[in-house]
């Protein structure tokens, strides 16, 4: 009789206890399913859990103690990413003018007599000011494209015909450089709802990436599911060169006139839209693949 009563007191403790971890499991899947909805959406709410248990009780009072302080970060960092933005616009709007001043100034220098010594400076000083030009226009469209007060319009993109009107706008520059693309486009059309805008942007500056780096040749490939692909040969790098190529400001000697802020704005912009954008070398090829998130 004992023994019975020691089993039923052992199974009711089983029991409770398998009722007590299912109620646990309940609460801990209820916290991680708010705290997935509370990163999704951003939300400044709390989280709440209808346990009883004081240890789930208190990590939810930890984790909240954790949001208002990632909540606190979040701000400040959005408010000195809004001051940058607005302190690179106010320079590059500032160095414009006297820029624009100067390049007109040499323009009339350089139609004065004057000895070939002077003409080599001048030349120098023309040369200068003009990529100091280009850097400051670079600033500038660098900080209206990334702002997030840029009004954004939403249109259906046929990404096959604005990738080949990009190519064709940058027949100048290709050309100049002798390359002559190969590309391979789907012959269904693949539309994505985007800022046409910003497709073109990015379109260009990975035109302008193989221009500056390519050794004479381009592939261009688009997928049904919306991947754009940038192949050239790339001998004058090497993997740690086209690791940095998407970091801010960064270039190599081959693209030295470059800004450097090219595959920064394309990859900001991609970051916008929640797409993704890689850089993948395998001497002496350079690959750079973009992918649009479907509509």
């Amino acid at each position: 009789m004992l023994s019975w009563l020691l089993c039923l007191v052992l199974l009711a403790v089983v029991a409770g206890l398998v009722i007590k971890i299912g109620f646990l499991k309940k609460s801990i899947a209820e916290l991680r399913q708010e705290l997935t909805e509370h990163f999704a959406e951003e939300t400044n709410t709390l989280l709440v859990t209808s346990s009883g248990d004081k240890h789930v009780r208190q990590l939810t009072a930890e984790l909240n103690v954790q949001l208002r302080l990632l909540r606190h970060q979040r701000q400040r960092y959005l408010a000195g990413n809004q001051e940058l933005h607005a302190a690179v616009t106010n320079i590059s709007h500032d160095l414009r003018t006297p820029l624009t001043a100067v390049l007109g100034y040499l323009d009339l220098l350089e139609q004065e007599e004057k000895s070939e010594t002077v003409a080599r400076y001048l030349a120098v000083i023309s040369n200068r000011a003009e990529l100091l030009k280009e850097l400051t226009e670079e600033f500038f469209r660098y900080s209206v494209v990334l702002s997030p007060e840029q009004q954004i319009d939403i249109e259906p993109i046929v990404l096959n015909q604005l990738l080949e009107e990009s190519l064709a706008d940058a027949y100048v520059e290709l050309s100049g450089r002798r390359i002559t693309p190969t590309v391979q486009l789907p012959t269904e059309k693949v539309i994505r709802k985007l800022h046409r805008a910003q497709v073109v942007r990015i379109f260009s500056n990975l035109i302008n990436n193989a221009i500056k780096y390519s050794d004479g040749d381009l592939m261009v490939t688009l997928t049904t599911e919306g991947t754009v692909t940038f192949v050239n040969t790339a001998a004058g790098l090497n993997e740690i060169q086209a690791g940095k190529l998407l970091d801010r400001f960064y270039t190599v000697e081959t693209g030295a006139k470059s800004t450097g802020l090219g595959l920064t704005i394309a990859k900001g912009l991609m970051e916008q839209i929640g797409g993704e954008i890689t850089v993948n070398y395998q001497k002496p090829l350079l690959s750079i693949q973009i992918k649009f998130p479907p509509s």
